[in-house]
């Protein structure tokens, strides 16, 4: 079991799914090659670098393929969710589809707070703003349990005010473990301005504010020191 698998076992929340290159740093040691857990492990490491491209504007992304022009209707929404993330120190890469396993769409890595969209799904921009919309939440989940900076993550929401539908879906698509996270990541990945304004509050610092934590949530937030006992003030 190489490096690559275990950063693979550091992510908290799993991945969304749905000419030759240079052999750059690290690449050439994959034990399993390419399209493989060994693959992403490596990217979120950011030792496979090679077409993993950082982005700081729609533009980055839409530039990469014909139909620039067909997403101008989600820039707003689309540069709201990365500036905020900027703001909290998360970076979203696009990466060259060799790194996922086979179907995956992108991911969010809890450990470093990076997230990476494939390349080859995100043509399209109601895909993109899915993907980007799921693992924007994921990270608004990372801010929930106390700070971006740990690896703990969190519901936002009370698991009975997810509709159904999305409860029924991801019962159908991840192991059981996953299912309370996945349901309202699943909604918000399909809800204009559900994550933006999550992120947002993240972003402002009130996080706790605007979203009230569940029971368990608040407990753990208090007795580590990010919600004094009184629960009125919060640590900056």
């Amino acid at each position: 079991m190489n490096k690559y698998i275990n950063a693979l076992k550091s992510i908290l929340i799993s991945s969304c799914l749905f000419g030759m290159s240079p052999v750059l740093a690290n690449e050439d040691k994959l034990q399993n090659g390419y399209y493989s857990a060994d693959s992403m492990g490596c990217m979120l490491l950011r030792e496979c670098t090679d077409g993993v491209e950082k982005v700081t504007s729609l533009l980055d992304i839409s530039s990469q393929y014909p139909n620039t022009g067909d997403f101008y209707p989600i820039a707003t929404e689309f540069n709201n969710m990365l500036v905020s993330l900027n703001r909290v120190g998360v970076n979203v890469f696009l990466a060259d589809e060799k790194y996922f396993p086979v179907g995956h769409r992108g991911v969010y890595h809890t450990v470093s707070n990076n997230f990476f969209l494939n390349k080859t799904f995100m043509k399209r921009p109601g895909v993109l703003m899915s993907v980007m919309r799921h693992e924007g939440w994921h990270a608004a989940q990372d801010c929930m349990a106390g700070t971006i900076d740990n690896s703990m993550i969190a519901i936002i929401l009370s698991e009975e005010t997810v509709p159904s539908l999305w409860r029924e879906i991801v019962e159908k698509t991840y192991p059981e473990s996953a299912w309370p996270w996945e349901a309202e990541a699943t909604w918000a990945g399909k809800t204009e301005g559900m994550t933006a304004n999550a992120l947002n509050a993240c972003a402002s610092g009130k996080m706790w504010e605007e979203y009230e934590p569940t029971p368990l949530t608040r407990k753990w937030l208090k007795k580590n020191g990010y919600i004094k006992l009184d629960g009125t003030e919060y640590k900056k």
